[in-house]
């Protein structure tokens, strides 16, 4: 199938995969060797445990956080979308808010951002692909499933959590005591982001952000086929090629699915999508990933505008015959 080169043909299971994933991710059996553990520390966490069985999520790894926290105004104008259903993220101005306007735990004590919805799609698109499954499914069960006996989760985690900590360039210290210290933050950051990504979603999600997050899946599954082909048009040859590292650039992959679902198929304006794409990049991905993904989807938005334009100088001319 054209654009099958984009992605990964290898599958993790003997098993046939379910038609939104056919052409599209998988890992082969090598990923589970300890030996490739340390290769891909995105996929440490899943290795470790059985991802979804017990409550378990895809556990990001954290970027060393030493960059200035950037103001969203993105996730001012989707609140406010969010809380008026019939306002399609498109009517509100930006001027007037500060981002600490912006509540980020609602009355019940859970997120309730946009930007949450958006981590928690990527997660569960992204462990689809993994798994060789179908992202609705999957976060359906993830929803449904069992707590262990005992569990307890702490709510104060959530006002720890931060959705705007990106990584930054390699931080030098003077003494062993400073190095301690970047090593101690880090950690406890990481350990935050650990309990709240593995938490179950009624816990940690408001009812709408979980509504949203299920709506943003239902577009990728819904549009995936067509994508596999976009995709394969506008990202750079060396994220297309089949390498030694199988699960190099998934992640990023599912970010620009994400992103093109969110515009095509719910009709989110088109720069709050792009700036929260690029965001999920500098917060998940390493390297030059925010700005290839960046030129990426306005490659795409391009494409899709002539295209557009085209189609509608079509009709018009069969109007006029």
């Amino acid at each position: 199938m054209e654009g099958s080169s984009l992605l990964l043909s290898h599958t993790c299971s003997s098993s046939p995969l379910p038609p939104i994933l056919k052409p599209q991710f998988g890992l082969s059996s090598q990923l589970s060797s300890p030996s490739s553990v340390g290769k891909y520390p995105l996929l440490t966490s899943i290795l470790k445990c059985n991802l979804w069985a017990k409550n378990t999520a895809l556990v990001f790894p954290c970027p060393r956080r030493t960059s200035i926290l950037r103001n969203s105004a993105a996730f001012a104008v989707e609140q406010e979308a969010l809380e008026k259903p019939n306002d399609p993220f498109s009517t509100s101005t930006t001027s007037s808010y500060s981002r600490d306007m912006l509540p980020k735990i609602d009355k019940s004590g859970r997120f309730c951002s946009p930007r949450a919805a958006r981590e928690l799609a990527l997660s569960i698109v992204y462990a689809a692909c993994l798994e060789g499954s179908d992202p609705v499914r999957l976060f359906e069960k993830r929803m449904n499933a069992r707590r262990e006996p005992g569990y307890e989760f702490d709510n104060a985690s959530l006002l720890a959590y931060n959705h705007m900590s990106f990584g930054g360039p390699p931080v030098t210290v003077q003494t062993m005591e400073e190095a301690d210290e970047l090593l101690r933050n880090n950690d406890k950051e990481s350990a935050i982001e650990a309990e709240v990504l593995a938490a179950p979603p009624k816990l940690v999600y408001s009812k709408l952000i979980l509504r949203f997050t299920r709506k943003l899946l239902v577009a990728v599954v819904d549009r995936w086929d067509s994508h596999v082909l976009v995709i394969d048009k506008v990202a750079p040859p060396n994220w297309k090629v089949e390498t030694s590292e199988p699960a190099g650039r998934i992640l990023e992959l599912c970010i620009l699915h994400l992103a093109m679902s969110e515009i095509t198929v719910i009709g989110t304006r088109h720069q709050i999508v792009i700036n929260e794409a690029v965001d999920l990049a500098k917060r998940f991905c390493d390297g030059a990933a925010p700005r290839i993904i960046n030129g990426c989807l306005r490659t795409f938005l391009k494409d899709e505008e002539e295209t557009g334009l085209a189609q509608a100088l079509k009709d018009k001319q069969k109007v006029i015959s």
